[in-house]
């Protein structure tokens, strides 16, 4: 019996006769040469998402002139006494010519009926709609807004929350230069206020991520969401979708839900001039904020698919980054190479933030970019994870 024998194409050797053939494998080398075309590949989808989506916002040339549109500004409030008193007037004290402001006194029991009846006395633009409580019905901020929206008379409404402020008192002049013919949505931002604390920080960032999606991919012509905080839409596309009625018994949705549903790639348009901002006190403790979080989450599942597709893919190939990464810098193979393609991932988002944060006149979170980026991927997962065994546990107020 005649046997040869040869080296493959890993360096082992491997013997063969007429009737049996033996393979061997060098599965380290496999193992590598996996790991690094998953990682050029999870290189490639990032950076098409940070050049190709991202880079969209900060590049895009806002316009303007669309004057003379009355608009109705529209608040819910339950038990927002103090934030009332203390926003509510930059938004009443508005330079737009012709607006109402219609807040919705949700069933309050502590004094917002009081400062609401004072504010009115000083500011004719002010009208407030009461709903009382009904000890046989409970309802939510959806029933809240369909009052509010019911209530107002101008085509136009503009959506934010009573512990929000306006930055300016251009914010409607903003806003309504993009309500044109074809125009059903505006998108806007809402921005948290700056405090010391990584809390805050990671706040803050969230945020600005979540912004610098929604403007990029309805840029794209892919609008799937809005915040509530700053959201301006028609009356008209409001009856039309027949309200929240899809998605009533979700506590959430009544801003992403609903833009998700009919927004589209023509009749949506985007506000992020600093003049247009909103800005809230954010939460203190990481157990308020972790509701906060939840609340938002739980509207996730319920977007579109294509949607759906496209916000995962960017954490997915985050992760799978990371951890090719890491991988093979333990195997020692090709370091120098990984590690200059791994800074220049960075490099990139670090230039990406940069720009928006200008975009949006955000302050002291460059440093912080990077710890976010890697530690946001297993926040999140425990967030969602979390939030799917708590939603009946979790409430608007």
């Amino acid at each position: 019996m005649q046997i040869r024998c040869y080296e493959n194409t890993f360096g082992k050797i491997q013997t063969k006769n007429k009737n049996i053939v033996f393979f061997s494998f060098d599965y380290t080398n496999y193992i590598e040469l996996s790991l690094l075309g998953l990682f050029v590949f999870s290189l490639i989808i990032q950076v098409i998402y940070y050049l190709g989506i991202y880079r969209r916002f900060t590049t895009y040339k806002r316009s303007s002139g669309n004057y003379g549109h009355p608009v109705s500004v529209i608040i819910c409030a339950r038990n927002e006494a103090d934030n009332l008193q203390k926003n509510l007037p930059s938004i009443l004290d508005q330079a737009h010519k012709e607006f109402e402001v219609v807040v919705v006194n949700d069933c309050s029991t502590d004094d917002t009926q009081i400062v609401l009846n004072v504010l009115a006395k000083k500011y004719k633009k002010l009208r407030v709609t009461n709903i009382t409580q009904d000890p046989k019905f409970t309802h939510g901020k959806k029933l809240a807004l369909t009052v509010g929206i019911k209530a107002a008379t101008h085509e136009w409404l503009v959506f934010t929350d009573a512990d929000c402020c306006a930055e300016s008192d251009q914010w409607l002049n903003r806003l309504q230069e993009n309500f044109s013919e074809k125009t059903e949505i505006v998108l806007g931002y809402g921005g948290y206020r700056p405090y010391k604390g990584i809390l805050n920080r990671y706040i803050r960032f969230d945020t600005l991520f979540i912004a610098m999606q929604y403007f990029s991919f309805a840029l794209c012509g892919f609008p799937y969401m809005g915040v509530g905080r700053n959201l301006a839409y028609r009356k008209s596309l409001f009856f039309r979708n027949k309200g929240f009625a899809s998605h009533y018994n979700l506590i959430s949705g009544d801003d992403d839900l609903f833009v998700n549903e009919t927004a589209n790639k023509t009749n949506t348009a985007i506000e992020f001039d600093p003049a247009s901002h909103t800005l809230s006190e954010p939460k203190f403790t990481l157990r308020k904020w972790v509701n906060q979080k939840r609340r938002h989450l739980l509207t996730a599942n319920r977007y579109k698919g294509k949607h759906i597709f496209l916000l995962g893919a960017e954490p997915f190939t985050r992760v799978l980054f990371y951890v090719t990464f890491i991988s093979l810098l333990f195997t020692g193979t090709y370091m120098y190479y990984i590690i200059g393609v791994g800074v220049l991932r960075f490099v990139i988002i670090m230039i990406i933030f940069k720009k928006t944060m200008n975009r949006l006149l955000i302050k002291n979170l460059l440093p912080w970019i990077i710890i976010f980026d890697f530690f946001s991927l297993l926040i999140n997962f425990i967030l969602y994870l979390t939030t799917s065994f708590r939603s009946k546990k979790i409430k608007w107020k």
